[in-house]
């Protein structure tokens, strides 16, 4: 039996939702890994839209439990639904809509707040010693609710231009957690706190690479589970 993995999303879109090629590479490796996945989002209004074609804000207002289920097909729960109880693992995308709408980091960095559902739904699975998965900025999820943890989002420098977003490390740093250097195809394993990460599009990399960093990061999670 394939194990059961929950996957929780943050709208549709990289700038104000999530990674849609992050999700649909996270989706493709664990139906490859033979996992049960079931697919969530907090039932919320976003921080923002923006409009893709111009990366401009656009005045309209967007639910993020109704964006994300264009990526889940129409299957979608809402994550206050999700039992860590019924499920061996959970993995969080990124985009800028873990950023905005799980939590606010885009706004306030490490002083952020995280949703109260996301909150809840990682503090349960790590109170299970169930395997976290997160890639992109969604490490900043767990850099900010589980003090002491390691996560990577790439590099801690600027290297070759290829790492924009490196000082997010240090902020990381700043929380009290360990931030480990890994290139994009690899993925970090905090064994004592079960969560797995990958830096995904944290690094300007071909596509593939980055598919290949997200595989690494479910395929560990789904031994941990």
């Amino acid at each position: 039996m394939g194990k059961r993995v929950a996957l929780v999303l943050a709208g549709c879109g990289v700038f104000d939702g999530s990674e849609i090629h992050e999700a649909s590479a996270a989706l493709v490796h664990l139906s490859r890994g033979g996992a049960e996945v079931k697919i969530f989002a907090p039932n919320i209004e976003q921080r923002d839209v923006v409009n893709h074609l111009k990366g401009s804000p656009a005045e309209e207002k967007r639910n993020v439990l109704v964006e994300s289920a264009r990526l889940a097909r129409g299957n979608i729960q809402d994550l206050a639904e999700l039992k860590a109880s019924e499920f061996d693992a959970v993995i969080f995308p990124g985009g800028f809509g873990v950023a905005k709408n799980l939590c606010s980091w885009a706004v306030d960095g490490k002083n952020c707040t995280v949703n109260e559902h996301v909150n809840s739904t990682l503090q349960a699975f790590h109170s299970a010693k169930k395997p976290i998965g997160l890639c992109c900025i969604s490490p900043v999820l767990a850099a900010k609710v589980f003090p002491g943890c390691e996560v990577t989002v790439g590099q801690d420098k600027n290297v070759d231009g290829r790492f924009p977003d490196a000082e997010t490390a240090s902020a990381i740093a700043e929380l009290g957690c360990k931030h480990i250097c890994k290139n994009v195809n690899e993925s970090h394993v905090d064994k004592v706190n079960k969560i797995v990460t990958t830096c995904a599009f944290m690094c300007k990399a071909p596509l593939h690479e980055i598919f290949d960093g997200i595989g690494t990061m479910v395929q560990e999670v789904l031994k941990l589970a």
